[in-house]
């Protein structure tokens, strides 16, 4: 089966010598596999050469463009189309077929960018029902980029963009094949980055124009989240009850709890921070 030749594949990393053989292996159908790294300590980039992917260093150096619009600028991708993935991250063998399929019309398309639902495992266990997340992964780099948001002070995210999506000049496709995230990491880790994410959220909410802003550049659910009054409680209510969650079993009842409970967190940062700037 020929190569996919137009979309190249960029793969953010630092220290992901556990799975990322697994991701890359994953990618042979692509020509064009960039892993852009961030001074991992670990053999991530001898697993990387290894697979034949090309490794390109990312050292911070503090302000923007942080990692993701860096490694569209900087990466050195062989097209204008790049699929854009974490290192636990790749593409379903139906997203495969239809990017297969899509590659022939890019050069044509209007469009800056396409959204693509994840398949997310958690806990051990793939999710194929409940809260389903939604990335803007493929890009066309000279349509699409990663805003600049006045939160380098903000504590929890630090040299990847925060919980926002890239923004475009043009239309907006939406492709039908997942991204599977392959989170094989144990769910202590799920919970210390969210803890780490809940402290930017936090910090977000302190700013009303900083937090209308990155609400702006959410997808239209990631929008209504964010308003909704009551969150941790309609959160579960939505997962696990009106999407399905429970069909899932109990992965699907962790699942939407760990949300609920990560909505909460940050609600209950916020007020802090809230009675700390009063002097409470």
């Amino acid at each position: 089966m020929s190569l996919i030749t137009r979309i190249s594949v960029i793969v953010l990393t630092k220290n992901e010598e556990a799975g990322l053989a697994n991701t890359l292996a994953k990618l042979a159908q692509f020509s064009d596999v960039i892993v852009v790294d961030s001074l991992s300590e670990d053999r991530t980039v001898e697993i990387a050469e290894r697979h034949g992917a090309r490794v390109v260093t990312f050292d911070w150096d503090g302000a923007y463009p942080k990692k993701k619009q860096w490694s569209l600028e900087n990466a050195g991708a062989a097209n204008k189309w790049v699929l854009l993935l974490d290192a636990d991250e790749f593409p379903s063998v139906s997203l495969i077929d239809e990017l297969r399929v899509l590659e022939s019309a890019l050069d044509a398309t209007e469009n800056g960018a396409y959204d693509i639902n994840l398949l997310y495992r958690f806990a051990g266990t793939y999710l194929r029902h409940g809260h389903v997340v939604t990335k803007r992964s493929l890009l066309h780099i000279d349509r699409a980029s990663f805003p600049i948001i006045d939160d380098l002070d903000a504590p929890g995210i630090r040299e990847v963009e925060g919980h926002y999506q890239p923004t475009t000049i043009a239309r907006i496709g939406k492709l039908k094949g997942r991204i599977v995230h392959d989170d094989r990491d144990p769910v202590s880790s799920w919970f210390a980055r969210h803890n780490r994410y809940s402290d930017w959220e936090a910090h977000l909410r302190m700013n009303a124009a900083l937090r209308k802003e990155i609400a702006n550049k959410r997808t239209l659910k990631g929008k209504i989240f964010d308003r909704v009054p009551l969150k941790p409680f309609l959160f579960f209510g939505y997962a696990y009850v009106a999407r399905g969650g429970f069909l899932d079993g109990r992965a699907g009842f962790d699942y939407a709890t760990a949300l609920s409970t990560y909505y909460w967190q940050i609600g209950v940062k916020y007020r802090e921070l809230q009675a700390n700037r009063k002097g409470v």
